[in-house]
């Protein structure tokens, strides 16, 4: 994540773009996972994660249904996220890719967004705001 004032930044507290959203986050790099982390909480979210690896996901799915994905596609010891994506397709779950590769390729219409690292916060928000807005109760 890169806030345009400061990596360290996140946004002012208080701050409620995604008050509420139950966001699933999957990142096997500690420090992106927590600095991700960090700032969906910053802007109102319940985090679940960062889980590294499609079991850590899949508990974490188990506990408490998201309502919302951030996966990184590729995970621990060269895991790939793809089936975990197939499964949140089934779930009605709907996710947004991160990741460090240029080029990542996914049938149309299975994830809402492809944002390559390093995110900006304005981009982040960008492809997270449309689909918290169509959440039930919004």
């Amino acid at each position: 994540m890169k806030p345009t004032s400061s990596p360290h930044t996140p946004p002012a507290s208080g701050s409620s773009e995604l008050k509420g959203a139950r966001i699933l986050l999957v990142e096997d790099s500690w420090h992106v996972g927590n600095a991700i982390k960090r700032l969906l909480r910053a802007l109102g979210a319940d985090v679940a994660g960062p889980a590294a690896t499609i079991a850590d996901a899949e508990r974490l799915i188990a506990e408490c249904k998201p309502d919302v994905a951030i996966v990184d596609i590729n995970l621990r010891d060269g895991e790939r996220a793809n089936p975990l994506l197939d499964r949140l397709e089934e779930e009605g779950i709907p996710v947004v890719v991160i990741t460090g590769y240029t080029a990542v390729s996914l049938p149309p219409g299975k994830v809402e967004a492809i944002l390559q690292k390093p995110v900006s916060v304005e981009r982040f928000l960008a492809a997270l705001a449309p689909i918290v807005a169509r959440l039930p109760d919004r």
